[in-house]
């Protein structure tokens, strides 16, 4: 294959895979605890919305990250008052926040905008842009691997990196430290965590915090990094994406990671398939290319997510003994 194809795929599905590995890494911290989010897609919807609108409105990166990280801790407190404090049922929970950002990001920016739902574009200076934008150009004469290492690794933006980083930063969190073993444990039996004296609902709530970092995170890479302004509907099921890399990974970091790239693969490719005819085969429908990593998405949860081992106390809403 072609060094400068590879470097260009290589490339692709990273960005394509860091919005994923960022939500991926936020349910796998709240399912831990235990406390089921299907309300990931929703999250990363608002969060984008809002780095779009406020980017547009202040021109500063610094208060779009804050103003989307912000409204994605909102949302997943609202998910922990309903279904911690209040023991409702956490799916219903996590669905009716997809729901309220699908229609409120629309009416939000019809109202505010009146860009059919979208938010203005931002500004360059306010986008994410690459850390060494030099690396690619530097490194073209190196033979074989210079164009892997300079386009398809050193090309990109803080945010691809950081998404790497939190992988190891969260496994270290989860199984090398004491708070991480007291959110297993409270995933695994919320009520010997209760005996041991520690709160479980400020565990909770810890991690939904986290959870609520991690999505705004993802919800703004897409705006300030990839579409540079907020189109409605945009996260486009990636939520869901990342839901699944987590169940494929086992609630594990680095297992989720490597499932968030290859549905960062198949993004990529899908968009080089586009129009592409293949021998005997003819022209690949564009509908076809574009459903394959919603079909494997589907795929995995089905037939994995009855083989993988599931926190214990997940979607259990814990009722403290007298």
């Amino acid at each position: 294959m072609d060094e400068a194809l590879i470097a260009d795929l290589l490339a692709s599905t990273l960005r394509m895979a860091t919005p994923l590995i960022l939500c991926a890494l936020a349910g796998l911290l709240s399912e831990r605890a235990g406390v089921i989010d299907v309300g990931l897609e929703g999250k990363m919807l608002f969060a984008a919305f809002i780095a779009g609108a406020s980017g547009a409105a202040f021109g500063s990166i610094t208060i779009a990250l804050l103003a989307s990280i912000g409204i994605a801790v909102a949302l997943s407190w609202m998910h922990g008052y309903a279904c911690v404090s209040h023991r409702g049922d956490q799916v219903v929970s996590g669905v009716a926040l997809n729901i309220i950002a699908t229609g409120l990001t629309v009416v939000l920016g019809l109202a505010w905008f009146h860009q059919g739902g979208q938010t203005p574009t931002v500004a360059d200076g306010v986008r994410l842009h690459a850390l060494w934008p030099g690396a690619a150009d530097a490194l073209q004469g190196i033979p074989l691997v210079g164009q892997i290492i300079g386009l398809g690794l050193l090309s990109h933006n803080i945010m691809v990196y950081l998404a790497l980083a939190l992988v190891a930063a969260v496994w270290w969190l989860v199984y090398r430290t004491r708070f991480g073993l007291r959110l297993r444990a409270v995933g695994e039996n919320a009520h010997m965590v209760d005996a041991a004296g520690v709160s479980v609902l400020r565990l909770r709530y810890t991690a939904l915090t986290l959870n609520g970092i991690l999505c705004g995170l993802a919800g703004s890479y897409m705006v300030l990094a990839q579409n540079a302004s907020f189109v409605p509907h945009m996260t486009a099921g990636r939520g869901f994406m990342a839901l699944a890399a987590m169940i494929f990974g086992n609630w594990r970091p680095v297992r989720a990671l490597w499932a968030c790239l290859l549905f960062g693969f198949l993004d990529a490719m899908a968009i080089r398939l586009q129009g592409v005819s293949l021998p005997g085969v003819g022209e690949v429908p564009v509908q076809a290319v574009q459903a394959l990593p919603y079909l494997l998405t589907v795929v995995l949860l089905a037939g994995f997510i009855g083989k993988t081992a599931v926190p214990k106390a997940l979607g259990q809403p814990y009722v403290k003994e007298r």
